[in-house]
């Protein structure tokens, strides 16, 4: 009878715990995605819209996160005219994200550490084009707002089209392999 009892209070308190736990849900208009990308002589920038996306908060404190990201909205932003039409349709094809096959790239937190207040570490398993790697990065959560810089090593998602650290002669014609992403998500 003590066992049966034992037990019930543990199912209760893993049950109460889970019931602490609020899943908010990032609202993909509001919140925004930048992405930058470096050349020896210059760079590029644009957008690239969420799909969908949640944090997971237990008294307040971080503690999970997942997002989806459309790759079919990759746009630059830094251009116009036929030059944007044609940098947009390259990032869109096999030298870079392959969105014919690849449409979507997933984000999900694996480990969490609170370094300040409101302030996080996070791992997290980034996939792009069929390929996951884990990445590490800090977000800050601010009210109904969290906030994110990553870098992100192309390389290590089949991206290498111009990259200096594969092809060494490329000269001013090389694109680094780190490009940038800004996130400003809304819950």
């Amino acid at each position: 009878m003590r066992m049966i009892k034992s037990i019930a209070i543990l199912l209760f308190t893993g049950f109460a715990m889970s019931l602490s736990a609020q899943t908010k849900t990032v609202d993909i208009e509001k919140s925004t995605l930048t992405w930058k990308g470096h050349k020896v002589v210059g760079s590029h920038e644009g957008t690239i819209n969420l799909k969908e996306g949640k944090l997971i908060f237990e008294k307040d404190k971080l503690k999970g996160g997942s997002f989806t990201v459309d790759m079919t909205t990759i746009s630059s932003t830094d251009m116009s005219g036929k030059g944007k039409e044609r940098l947009d349709g390259h990032l869109k094809s096999q030298d870079f994200f392959d969105v014919e096959n690849h449409p979507e790239s997933t984000l999900v937190f694996k480990k969490i550490k609170e370094t300040s207040k409101g302030v996080y570490s996070i791992e997290a398993d980034l996939t792009i084009k069929g390929i996951k790697k884990s990445i590490t990065f800090t977000m800050e959560v601010k009210g109904n707002t969290a906030t994110a810089a990553v870098k992100i090593d192309r390389t290590q998602y089949d991206i290498k089209y111009r990259s200096a650290s594969i092809f060494p002669d490329l000269a001013d014609k090389a694109i680094k392999d780190e490009f940038d992403i800004n996130a400003s998500l809304v819950f």
